[in-house]
């Protein structure tokens, strides 16, 4: 087993890490001490310069990648109600909403590769691989590599395996769902509600109101813990504004009216793939310590998953995020790798820093900024200081304004989320001057 040291990580200025490749935080960092790596530099001697080899540094494209999550996050919270074309797809197909959350389960994946000992307890299936499915092995190849990770492989191609079969073979009977009646009365007995027949009685379907999915769901969470107000219901078979909500068209399947979790049981396995993905990526972090080697690797398999996904996709399984079939799985991973390995590569291997320095600093708090940003605590404490009236706010006025300002709404819209993107890489920016970090 490997023996540990402590290694104080330096912190570096603000304004110094426009300049130098260094970005990183006050803290203690376990380490393992492999008998091949050279001992440890002491504190009082840490250089600006960072050598590239040194797999201990802190990457500030993680930062980046993460600040980035973030920032398309409160993107499409807060502007896919003006443009719908930018909200999560209804069912079939990918916008840039459903990548937000392949990402964030990537960066988690890494950053088990990189701190599993600190974090690993909170990621589940990804965290006990990487805790329980390794072996001892030394890494010098692309070859040791493989033998040291193969179980974790192994496991990740059962269970994605494991998910198919039962969406594929799964048999969904016909079911029923309540829904509240517009002519029911007390007197019935019934409260107001009417219970309606979604006929399946069929396997292998991905519509939605017969798949495997939904089925397992029900049949272990309840039709009253799943999500009452799903993403279908913005088909076009559901909405007369699809790809918007909006009221449903005539003729409209019952089924419009059910309910429907797109994390449930069944989804959150092939969810897990996505943070197993952004694990081998943390692997190749840590073990390859060449900027061309490490950017070489992850391009390669960055576009394997790539070629994977087309070819699932012409083998007829569609994309889809609330299913997060196969090939959405292997889409998601895939332009999330791509997306790591361009950011690595300017701002960690040629270091332009400077245009990415917003996303760095939200990258660095993303914790506090998902939870008072895209949680909309801190908009809805604004909310809640107004003059007069409720709707005389700080936020309702700065929106109003720049929708009177650009002559739209939708325009006005987008530039306020902007504007709130930008006010939350300013205020992670004083965070990190202030030293001030919000982590698990």
């Amino acid at each position: 087993m490997d023996s540990q040291i402590v290694i104080p990580e330096e912190r570096v200025p603000l304004l110094n890490s426009l300049s130098t490749p260094v970005t990183s935080r006050i803290d203690w960092e376990i380490l393992p001490d492999h008998n091949h790596s050279p001992p440890p530099t002491p504190v009082n001697s840490v250089s600006h310069q960072t050598k590239p080899s040194d797999p201990n540094q802190r990457l500030a494209s993680l930062d980046v990648f993460r600040g980035l999550t973030v920032a398309l996050m409160i993107l499409v919270d807060d502007a896919g109600g003006a443009f719908p074309g930018i909200n999560h797809a209804p069912w079939f197909g990918v916008t840039i909403a459903d990548f937000v959350m392949p990402f964030f389960l990537f960066g988690v994946g890494v950053s088990i590769a990189l701190a599993y000992r600190r974090i690993s307890a909170g990621y589940f299936l990804a965290a006990m691989s990487e805790i329980w499915l390794t072996s001892n092995l030394a890494v010098d190849s692309p070859m040791s590599f493989m033998k040291k990770y193969y179980i974790q492989w192994i496991v990740a191609i059962v269970l994605s395996a494991m998910y198919v079969a039962l969406l594929v073979g799964v048999y969904v009977p016909n079911w029923e769902f309540e829904i509240l009646s517009s002519n029911s009365t007390f007197s019935n007995g019934n409260f107001g509600l009417q219970i309606e027949t979604v006929h399946c009685g069929l396997r292998g379907s991905l519509g939605p109101p017969c798949n495997a999915v939904g089925f397992i769901d029900r049949l272990i969470l309840g039709e009253k813990h799943l999500y009452q107000n799903p993403v279908y219901k913005r088909t076009k078979e559901c909405s007369i504004n699809s790809p918007d909500y909006g009221p449903l068209p005539p003729n409209s399947p019952k089924w419009c009216l059910a309910p429907f979790d797109p994390e449930g049981i069944l989804s959150s396995v092939m969810a897990a793939m996505t943070c197993f993905v952004g694990l081998q990526f943390g692997h190749v972090m840590m073990h390859f310590k060449s900027h061309m080697r490490r950017t070489l690797l992850w391009s390669m398999s960055s576009l394997v998953l790539l070629l994977f996904a087309c070819i699932v996709a012409l083998l007829g399984v569609p994309l889809s995020k609330p299913l997060y079939t196969l090939s959405y799985m292997f889409l998601t991973g895939g332009a999330s790798g791509v997306a790591l390995s361009f950011i690595y590569y300017l701002v960690d291997v040629k270091h332009i820093r400077k245009p990415s320095l917003l996303l760095q600093w939200m990258g660095m708090n993303a914790l506090i900024v998902y939870v008072l940003a895209a949680g909309e605590l801190f908009p809805a404490a604004l909310q809640g200081f107004y003059w007069r009236s409720p709707s005389n706010n700080l936020v309702n006025l700065t929106e109003s304004f720049l929708q009177s300002f650009f002559h739209s709404k939708k325009w006005g819209t987008l530039a306020f989320v902007l504007l709130e993107i930008l006010f939350w890489c300013l205020v992670s920016g004083f965070l990190h001057l202030k030293g001030i970090y919000f982590k698990l």
